[in-house]
This record gives C-alpha cells, sequence and structure tokens, in this order.
C-alpha cells in the first residue's frame, strides 16, 4: 500500500474512531442524566445534561432537557424570583437548542410550553402578553410535524384551557386529545434519547373530558 493512501486510512479511520467514542460518551451521559431524574435528583440530573451541552456543542438533546427541567420546576413555583431565574434559563436554552435544530417542532412545543408556564403564573398579566403567540407556536408545530403526539396534544390542551376561560364549548378539543392518545400509541421516537413524553398526560386530559 502506497505510504501516503496508508496515512490517509489512519487518519480516516482516526476520525471514525473518535467519532464513536465521542457518541458513545454522549450516549453515556445522556443515560446517566435520565437515571438521575428518574431518581428525582432532578439538580444533579440537570448538572449533566449542562456538561453534555458543552462537551457536544451541534447537540440540542441536552438543551432541550435542561429547558423542560426548568418548566417543569416552575409550575407549582409561588416566587416569582425563582420563577424568573427557572423560565430565563429554560428560555436561554430554547434559543441555544434552535441554532443547532431550525424548525424542530419538538422545540416549538417545548418554547410554548415555557410561555405557558408564565400564563400559568399570572394569567392576567401573561395571558395577553403569550396567548397569541402560544397559539401561533402550536400551528407552526402542527405545520411542520402533524404526526407528532406531543404538537396535538400540546395545541388541544392550550385550546382547551382557553375554552374553559372564556366559558366555551371544550368538546371539540377532547377529541383531539383523543387523536394524540392515538398518535401516542404508535409514535416512535428518532433515538432512545429523543422527546418521547405526553402520553400518560394526556390520558388523563381525556378521562377529565368524560368526567
Amino acid at each position: 500500500m502506497n505510504v501516503l493512501v496508508k496515512i490517509a486510512v489512519i487518519l480516516i479511520i482516526s476520525l471514525v474512531s473518535s467519532q464513536v467514542e465521542a457518541q458513545t460518551n454522549f450516549e453515556k451521559g445522556m443515560a446517566k442524566a435520565f437515571e438521575l431524574w428518574q431518581a428525582d435528583k432532578t439538580d444533579e440530573a440537570e448538572n449533566m445534561f449542562e456538561r453534555i451541552a458543552k462537551a457536544e456543542p451541534k447537540e440540542w438533546l441536552p438543551n432541550y432537557y435542561i429547558a423542560q427541567i426548568n418548566s417543569l420546576k416552575s409550575w407549582n413555583e409561588k416566587d416569582e424570583t425563582v420563577l424568573k431565574a427557572q423560565l430565563d434559563k429554560a428560555q436561554k436554552y430554547i434559543d441555544l437548542a434552535i441554532t443547532k435544530s431550525k424548525d424542530n417542532a419538538e422545540l416549538i412545543v417545548m418554547q410554548a410550553q415555557v410561555l405557558t408556564n408564565w400564563v400559568a403564573y399570572d394569567g392576567m398579566t401573561y395571558g395577553m402578553k403569550y396567548g397569541a403567540k402560544i397559539t401561533e407556536l402550536y400551528a407552526k408545530a402542527l405545520e411542520l410535524d402533524s404526526n407528532n403526539p406531543r404538537v396535538v396534544f400540546g395545541k388541544a390542551e392550550w385550546a382547551m384551557g382557553s375554552a374553559k376561560y372564556f366559558r366555551q364549548d371544550t368538546a371539540p378539543y377532547c377529541k383531539e386529545i383523543e387523536a394524540s392518545i392515538e398518535l401516542f400509541n404508535t409514535f416512535k421516537p428518532e433515538s432512545k434519547f429523543h422527546p418521547n413524553w405526553g402520553k400518560e398526560r394526556a390520558k388523563q386530559v381525556s378521562k377529565s373530558c368524560k368526567e
């Protein structure tokens, strides 16, 4: 084998090996972060996702989960200073993720969730500010991925909440919730680390429709 060819082959193998190693490290890190999260060690999981995000600057998933953790933390938060810190952090990581994966329906849904956190905290103040934007986000996500169950469910749940607030009929949205459950039943995430949440919540909302 020509010496130059041999060097080229060695370089290619080295590059592939380093990519495989990096991917393996990413997978190990993500698995560990989920393990911590499932063990209710949320802060440790968040720290792990942050380390992965720094080590894997091209990956959007760690940023997504940092945003989701901070969104979830904020649901029952009564201290506005704490809430703002959490949701500002969530927004920061959503913005970062979007630079890595544009027109991503999962990220648009997460953005809508974070804005909904503000509305849930103070509907009078933030409903006027973010209500139309949330509706617009779900419409955009639906255009991008109409078979994504989180898109269909999130859009329906948001519309249902708005209908309840204005004392309108919620029955049409109950049908959409049912449709989302069918999508959840057949949904296959791109990998074991891609978003795959929402089915249990959709079932709870569907059950409330029948009560």
